[in-house]
């Protein structure tokens, strides 16, 4: 008592571009995405997009979007897709997945993301790469000062243990000396006089 219904072969593929650049002075820009869908007319499409970061993601579209100043969703013809990113900063330098669902489909192939495009903010290397100088140079001559302060401070050290040991050698001559004196008689004194004449 199976469905002879027709089976579900909807079937998506999605293209992506591998990179796109803006300059820093750019204000908008627009990633594409292009895909096939075989088999799927009789459902209802879906559009995601989301981006990730190198230590975590971030859901922009699913499908509505989360800030709908900074993110908008464009057909721009049958199967063509893009993402507007508004008010572009360095921080939305990514890489930006474009995902295609039909989700009332059971076919496993009915659900696909493109590749990922790259999204490079030039200006964000060019600060990156000035602020990367900076910190180096920074770096270097905290790492110089510090080795000078150590230096000084250990050469100080030697320098002063260096004379409290001179000053406890000449200390202990001197209770010697005076020790060796104060324990010899005086007649002793007088005859060792005598002797040398």
């Amino acid at each position: 008592l199976f469905s002879t219904g027709d089976a579900d072969t909807c079937q998506v593929t999605v293209t992506q571009p591998r990179f796109k650049e803006a300059g820093d002075s750019t204000h908008t820009v627009t990633l594409n995405c292009a895909f096939s869908a075989l088999g799927c007319s009789q459902f209802k499409l879906q559009v995601l997009w989301f981006r990730f970061f190198t230590n975590k993601h971030e859901d922009l579209c699913i499908p509505e979007c989360t800030n709908v100043q900074k993110f908008k969703v464009h057909v721009s013809s049958e199967n063509n897709i893009s993402l507007e990113i508004s008010d572009l900063t360095v921080n939305d330098s990514a890489v930006y997945f474009c995902g295609i669902a039909f989700p009332d489909s059971s076919s496993a192939r009915s659900k696909q993301t493109g590749d990922g495009t790259v999204l490079v903010i030039t200006g964000a290397q060019k600060h990156s790469t000035e602020k990367l100088t900076v910190m180096t140079i920074t770096s270097s001559v905290l790492f110089l000062y510090s080795i000078v302060v150590f230096t000084v401070l250990i050469l100080d050290k030697k320098i002063s243990s260096g004379r409290k040991i001179f000053q406890a050698i000449a200390q202990e001559l001197q209770k010697q000396r005076y020790a060796e004196h104060c324990q010899q008689p005086d007649h002793l004194e007088d005859d060792t006089v005598y002797q040398n004449r």
